[in-house]
């Protein structure tokens, strides 16, 4: 997708530029045309586009992606409610300006929030020139402090008790991904491309028949990682992005989520390109739950369960990914078919062998 850094009435796409710069001169104080939109997040996710004012001020406006649309995924108006909520507790989110749901100025819902500065680590050599080895140290201890932060936040005093059902988040969950697999094998099937994936149904029984109780509900990012996060040089989180999974539950699933995420230094062998949290400085993941138990004050002894139903789910969405590659959905390239349909096997080998641990 292109990038236009034209100040005339013309965006990228997915930015209708002419309405969009109307909408946000009537509705946020102090902007100054012409505004300048570049692209800076999106593919099957939100858009996520930079915009720039004439006078250098700086915003972010986050809309659905152009094409394979949920609406339940893809909720703008969610996502805006729960950063605007959040705004006065010590959770770090951008600040919230406006929330537009009129269709007829940019195709979709979209919301706009302050820019943060900071980085996004992605890259293992980006983020080794960025910080040493106790930066980050630092940085790891934040992000599991920042994560018990979240599980804090009194969701009743600030407005968000009514996000979500509290009770049954694990059960929910495997229901709802368990039919999003099924839908996909389906899919496959009708379209002569299909292949079993036993392995996912065998591992769905067991995590069915396995649920820890759940103590309690809390808000749950539902995607908690490193690169859903905007890290300062010094090691600290300066916001946590990405609220779309975001509900009531359980909150060690977020806890899981960040396991199977991160990656040892003892992992690398053999891959391509180091991961950013297997560089030296960055806690392990055993460290990382230590450090979450005695921050959240939580009994953690459940926890592979979660880190396996997190690699189960992650086993369910790569098979979306490969029903709509092996049906050409993505521009009729069917090369990376194989690929995703080997890493469905082998993220749910990981979670029977987490489930293992149990």
């Amino acid at each position: 997708m292109s990038v236009s850094n034209d100040l005339t009435q013309e965006g990228p796409a997915g930015i209708a530029a002419g309405t969009v710069t109307e909408w946000l001169q009537a509705n946020i104080d102090g902007v100054a045309p012409p505004l300048r939109f570049e692209l800076i997040a999106g593919g099957r996710s939100n858009l996520t586009f930079k915009v720039t004012d004439a006078n250098g001020r700086r915003m972010v406006l986050r809309r659905p992606p152009i094409s394979h649309v949920l609406a339940s995924a893809h909720d703008m108006g969610r996502e805006h409610r729960i950063i605007s909520a959040l705004r006065d507790t010590p959770v770090p989110v951008p600040i919230a300006l406006g929330f537009c749901e009129d269709g007829s100025v940019n195709e979709r819902p979209f919301y706009v929030m302050d820019f943060v500065e900071g980085h996004i680590l992605r890259d293992s050599g980006q983020t080794e020139k960025l910080m040493d080895e106790s930066i980050r140290r630092a940085m790891g201890n934040d992000l599991v402090d920042v994560l018990a932060g979240i599980h804090a936040v009194d969701i009743d005093a600030v407005g968000l008790g009514d996000l979500g059902r509290r009770e049954s988040y694990i059960e929910r969950q495997l229901k709802r991904w368990y039919g999003q697999f099924q839908q996909s094998q389906a899919q496959e099937e009708e379209g002569g491309f299909g292949r079993p994936a036993p392995l996912v149904d065998e591992v769905y029984r067991s995590l069915m028949s396995r649920v820890p109780p759940q103590k309690e509900g809390t808000l749950v990012h539902g995607d908690y990682r490193l690169d859903n996060t905007m890290v300062g040089e010094e090691g600290k989180v300066r916001a946590v992005l990405d609220w779309e999974l975001c509900t009531l539950g359980d909150p060690l699933a977020d806890v899981g989520t960040l396991h199977v995420y991160w990656s040892d230094r003892n992992e690398t062998a053999g891959l391509p390109v180091v991961p950013t949290t297997a560089l030296p400085g960055f806690p392990t993941r055993d460290e990382l739950s230590a450090r979450y138990a005695a921050t959240s004050g939580r009994e953690i002894s459940d926890l592979p369960y979660y880190t396996a139903f997190a690699y189960w789910r992650l086993a369910c969405i790569i098979e979306g990914v490969f029903a709509r590659y092996a049906a050409g959905a993505m521009g009729g390239d069917t090369s990376q078919a194989a690929g995703f349909a080997q890493a469905v096997i082998h993220q749910a080998e990981q979670a029977r062998k987490a489930l293992g641990q149990l």
